[in-house]
């Protein structure tokens, strides 16, 4: 019966899910820069034109995968946030590669079960440092991109501290959470 209302609750709200450790080392109104511990990641890598359509597909693959889609068919609870790494096309109508992950759980770090899904994959994070920007609300298309333009406005002195050739979408929430919803965008530094 507990399992039962666990999951329930973690449908309904991000608390009480595992989070990847981090340390806030600076503050600044519109964005903080964190420094990441190393972690593994479960992660399922598509083309696509659209951030929707590749973050449904992989979030499925990675649902399957925490369901017991794995080498030890168990299952693994569910985590926060859904992290997409965005890799954008050459140009505007062409196709990006979204990497959609979700974090190992702390008792699974050491020795996660491996995928049975072979595009489904274990990555190691190393520790790294984001500048990071949080904002409310259901996050679609073009809030992420008018978010992610708003840090970049705001890091415009320090473009060459950051990464060119990806970026993260970070969301912490259920589709159900109507309220306190937290999304983030993650500028990794070089």
């Amino acid at each position: 019966m507990t399992s039962i209302l666990k999951t329930i609750g973690s449908v309904v709200s991000s608390k009480g899910l595992d989070k990847p450790a981090y340390e806030v080392l600076s503050s600044e109104k519109n964005y903080e820069l964190r420094r990441y511990s190393p972690a593994k990641w479960v992660s399922y890598t598509v083309k696509s034109m659209k951030k929707k359509e590749a973050q449904t597909e992989g979030f499925w693959k990675l649902f399957n995968y925490i369901q017991g889609e794995n080498e030890k068919e168990m299952k693994v609870e569910m985590t926060a946030p859904v992290s997409t790494r965005v890799e954008p096309g050459a140009g505007p109508n062409c196709e990006s590669t979204f990497t959609v992950s979700f974090f190992i759980p702390p008792e699974h770090q050491e020795n996660p079960p491996q995928p049975k899904n072979p595009n489904v994959f274990i990555e190691e994070r190393p520790g790294f440092e984001a500048y990071v920007r949080s904002f409310g609300g259901f996050a679609n298309e073009d809030s992420w991109v008018t978010e992610a333009k708003k840090l970049s406005e705001d890091l415009k002195e320090k473009t060459s501290e950051i990464r060119q050739d990806f970026w993260y979408t970070a969301g912490y929430n259920s589709p159900f959470q109507l309220f306190g919803r937290t999304n983030e965008i993650w500028f990794v530094k070089k």
